[in-house]
């Protein structure tokens, strides 16, 4: 209850304007998504580089260019860099409690994300094109 014995209102009460409960399901189910996702493919990259530990340079670049290969990988990348995204922002909502500094760290975030996502499935894709 609360620590103030004249509150009298009811805990629906002192919660009304703390904030909105509309986007909470659709991150968290988000977050499942993506996890599992990343799970899945994840065990699939993980079979690919224990095949390839000894594996020649060559041999190496055919197997990611192949086109199975080529697409789990892409689906890899996506999953996890938006899975690290949505895992980052909850950490910054709450933990950074300044405005502008959460504000500031969510928009690294969002960059730096897309960034390295679009660059890491860039690069598999022009493997994957035998460029």
């Amino acid at each position: 209850m609360s620590g103030n014995v004249k509150d009298l209102r009811t805990p629906l009460k002192r919660a009304v304007g703390l904030g909105s409960a509309k986007d909470g399901t659709h991150h968290f189910i988000w977050q499942r998504v993506t996890a599992v996702a990343t799970g899945l493919s994840g065990l699939w990259v993980l079979g690919m580089l224990l095949t390839l530990r000894t594996a020649e340079f060559d041999f190496v670049r055919g197997m990611v260019a192949d086109p199975v290969n080529a697409s789990v990988l892409v689906a890899f990348l996506v999953s996890m860099f938006w899975h690290a995204r949505l895992g980052l922002q909850v950490v910054i909502e709450d933990y950074v409690h300044t405005p502008l500094t959460a504000t500031v760290l969510q928009l690294a975030v969002l960059f730096t994300c897309t960034l390295a996502g679009i660059a890491s499935v860039l690069a598999v894709l022009r493997i994957a094109l035998g460029s």
